[in-house]
């Protein structure tokens, strides 16, 4: 039997002020051939998923918190409990809009990388409205900036 503790994983800070610990796929012990899944802490006031897109289909489960959702041209407030499906190739993005952590739950397949967390580390992410489609009116604007 293979376990991953999310209480034993690291996971991995990004610019955009979220941690990313990986339970199915990635650096943990459980790889899986058709999904990946992980937690995602978002920090209060603005910690984000920024603006992306990726070949799979995904969901995102809020565990704790209150965020806006930006998918493709919607733009919707989400809460503890929500779960949002996203579908393969179209943009998304998820900010903590709330004054506590943000804690989410994705999972999307097949598995594999997505292309988005060297982007962001690397400070290459496709820039909305410019090398992607522009954010919906009135969304967190998308965090780019480079460690």
């Amino acid at each position: 039997m293979i376990i991953a503790d999310l209480s034993l994983t690291a996971g991995r800070t990004y610019p955009a002020r979220r941690r990313t610990q990986n339970l199915v796929g990635g650096a943990s012990p459980i790889q899986a051939t058709n999904f990946s899944m992980g937690h995602v802490t978002l920090e209060p006031n603005g910690g984000q998923v920024p603006w992306h897109n990726q070949d799979q289909e995904e969901i995102y489960f809020i565990v704790e918190g209150s965020g806006e959702m930006c998918l493709g041209e919607e733009r919707m407030a989400v809460s503890t409990g929500q779960a949002v499906y996203i579908p393969h190739r179209v943009f998304h993005q998820l900010t903590n809009t709330g004054d506590t952590p943000m804690r989410m739950i994705y999972c999307y397949g097949p598995a594999g990388d997505v292309a988005h967390w060297r982007q962001e580390l690397d400070g290459t992410l496709p820039r909305a409205g410019i090398e992607a489609p522009p954010l919906p009116e009135g969304a967190s604007p998308q965090c780019t900036k480079k460690p």
